[in-house]
């Protein structure tokens, strides 16, 4: 199967539950995946797929589902026509000096949102489902996707990226809203 294909299965796919930080995986490093971690990434990707749709959101860590592996999933377009990528390893090789704003949100931290300053394109590396390396420039939402994406493999969440004041205001914010829900 194909990312296509696995993106299509997503829609009848039981979706697997995203964590929420503080969860202590999300601050872990992810471990590079091996040629041996393929079936079973393989296996579970039709849920993360499914669990990313479902949130709604358009990227997803491994780590933001308890698989501590470098590999994440991005989407930016819309049900009728999606445009799944799957990212093995990915790897930012060079960075603008440009910098350019966003507002950033994180499935990992429902209904928080900061203007997050990163570089405004990328030039990125990483393998793909069939086993063939891809290196590309982005820019736009998608750099900015891929960034976050591979922020989360390296323990890194969007807050981070803020001020003291405005990380502790959106982190107690979030905690109190994870607490009313319970």
């Amino acid at each position: 199967m194909n990312e296509a294909d696995y993106s299509a299965a997503a829609a009848t796919a039981k979706p697997m539950p995203i964590l929420i930080a503080p969860q202590a995986i999300l601050r872990q490093t992810a471990r590079p995946v091996k040629p041996e971690d393929m079936p079973s990434i393989r296996e579970g990707l039709t849920g993360m797929f499914s669990a990313m749709y479902a949130a709604p959101g358009i990227g997803l860590a491994a780590p933001q589902v308890g698989i501590g592996l470098r590999y994440a999933l991005v989407d930016l377009g819309e049900e009728e026509e999606r445009q799944p990528i799957v990212m093995i390893n990915p790897e930012i090789l060079t960075e603008s000096e440009m910098m350019a704003p966003h507002e950033e949100g994180c499935l990992s931290l429902p209904n928080q949102y900061a203007e997050v300053i990163r570089p405004e394109s990328v030039r990125v590396r990483y393998t793909m489902l069939n086993g063939e390396t891809c290196e590309r420039d982005v820019d736009g939402l998608l750099g900015t996707c891929i960034q976050h994406e591979i922020d989360h493999l390296d323990g890194i969440l969007f807050v981070d990226h803020l001020s003291s004041l405005k990380r502790s205001m959106i982190m107690r914010r979030l905690a109190k809203e994870m607490k009313a829900r319970r």
